[in-house]
């Protein structure tokens, strides 16, 4: 099989009994996979056996690298693990799953998608500062890359670097477990990236990639 042009394969991990709780886990190693997880990253191995994989990739989180690994094993090579890529930082939210918690990360979240990138979860990041860690590990990975580069990473982190990748104009959707974003080079485009497929789902309420203008 013949690599191809280059495609950036962004992928959200599978289900933790953390996402079944609603629980917000954004700092590694975090929740591994559930038994529904499992499941879903061992179709994802199934699903991608055809795709002209050259690099898989996982960032720092056990259910990231959980799920990366049977893409990687489908293709006889090893899951890169990666720091920068892990899921936006919800500092005081961590590890709640409570309503005034949840109120006040979507309170920030909207205000991402309304353009304030700046607007910062109480002691956590901002959509500008998983930006800053997470875009120059794409430039690393692509950078001289063919065929299908794999990155397993998490759904707020796919949703706020695909903006920025394809333009913050962009219609961006809500990312299911094991949901991919594939982006395909495009010198022609402004950011050098095109959007070639992207995993609809009805989103789940509560989860972090649910909220959102244009999600």
């Amino acid at each position: 099989m013949t690599p191809g042009p280059l495609r950036l394969v962004l992928v959200r991990h599978g289900q933790t009994d953390a996402n079944v709780r609603r629980e917000l886990d954004s700092v590694p190693p975090g929740a591994p996979l559930n038994e529904l997880g499992l499941t879903q990253a061992a179709a994802l191995g199934e699903r991608l056996s055809t795709f002209p994989v050259t690099r898989v990739h996982a960032s720092r989180a056990t259910r990231a690298q959980q799920t990366a690994a049977p893409v990687a094993a489908a293709h006889g090579v090893d899951v890169a693990v990666l720091d920068g890529v892990h899921e936006v930082f919800v500092g005081d939210l961590e590890g709640r799953s409570d309503r005034p918690a949840r109120e006040q990360f979507d309170v920030v979240y909207g205000a991402w998608w309304n353009g304030d990138l700046d607007a910062r979860l109480p002691g956590g990041e901002s959509a500008k500062d998983l930006r800053a860690r997470y875009l120059p590990v794409v430039k690393q990975i692509t950078d001289g890359a063919h065929g299908g580069v794999v990155l397993v990473s998490h759904g707020a982190a796919i949703r706020l670097a695909a903006a920025a990748l394809l333009g913050d104009t962009a219609e961006t959707l809500y990312v299911p477990n094991t949901g991919l974003v594939v982006l395909a080079a495009d010198p022609s485009a402004p950011s050098g990236w095109a959007l070639e497929h992207w995993d609809s789902a009805v989103p789940v309420p509560g989860d972090v990639t649910a909220g959102g203008t244009a999600g």
